[in-house]
């Protein structure tokens, strides 16, 4: 299994603007979910997708191999598509996204072996445990529900499911996918879908026409937190320090 990692990096965020290139401790957020991907010991390869100058001037220059790509891409997952359409050599491809500065090695090593160890799956993604009910309402906080066999029913960024008797812990979604290479690219010429639409989530279009998406749980991910806002910046500065 030749396995490729790719973290889609746009510069024109709606909510924050050119929240990649924003310092983390004095590094561009890029550089951070690039080091966190270098750490994986089963990606054979590591690219920056981006369609901004400015993110790629950095990212080469800090070691990474870039691959600019058409600013025509609708979201992430047809960003990671140009970019594997170009190499064939690998059968698997790992989405990581690039506002996620917290992202590492195992997390991302857990993702490939899952996927390669579910052959009926066109996707893996990651999942952990959200045992505060506050933090789950946050509608920034995608959450997902699973059949008893770990893949996924449905995610919503509204709480699933509804709480009625508390006899089920919410379940995290962590931002990362690896998929086949025919599925990735099956996936992003698919035109979007209605609840995809609705709850601006790209994985419910794979759901929608009926691709299975397996989730792994992996713990040590409970600590991440996707930069939607400014505010996120200081959060993911204090667990570094933390970490330091």
């Amino acid at each position: 299994m030749q396995v490729l990692g790719v973290i889609p990096a746009r510069f024109a965020s709606t909510r924050f603007p050119g929240k990649m290139l924003t310092p983390i401790l004095g590094k561009p957020m890029i550089l951070w979910t690039y080091e966190g991907a270098m750490q994986s010991v089963l990606l054979d390869h590591v690219i920056v997708a981006t369609d901004d100058e400015r993110i790629a001037e950095i990212a080469e220059h800090n070691g990474a191999d870039v691959i600019i790509t058409s600013p025509s891409c609708r979201n992430g997952t047809e960003r990671v598509a140009e970019v594997a359409k170009k190499l064939h050599l690998f059968n698997t491809i790992v989405n990581i996204q690039g506002d996620e500065p917290l992202i590492t090695g195992k997390i991302i090593d857990s993702v490939v072996e899952d996927i390669g160890a579910r052959p009926e799956a066109s996707m893996s993604t990651v999942y952990v445990e959200e045992p505060s009910l506050n933090k789950a309402r946050n509608n920034n906080m995608v959450k997902i529900a699973m059949d008893k066999n770990d893949f996924a029913l449905y995610f919503s960024r509204s709480l699933i499911p509804h709480m009625r008797n508390k006899n089920v812990v919410p379940k995290r979604h962590i931002g990362i996918y690896a998929y086949r290479w025919e599925d990735l690219l099956r996936i992003s010429r698919l035109e979007p879908t209605p609840l995809e639409r609705e709850e601006n989530l790209e994985q419910l279009r794979a759901l929608e026409y009926g691709m299975k998406i397996h989730c792994v749980e992996v713990p040590e991910a409970a600590n991440m937190i996707s930069v939607d806002t400014p505010e996120d910046i200081a959060k993911i500065e204090r667990i570094l320090r933390r970490k330091k």
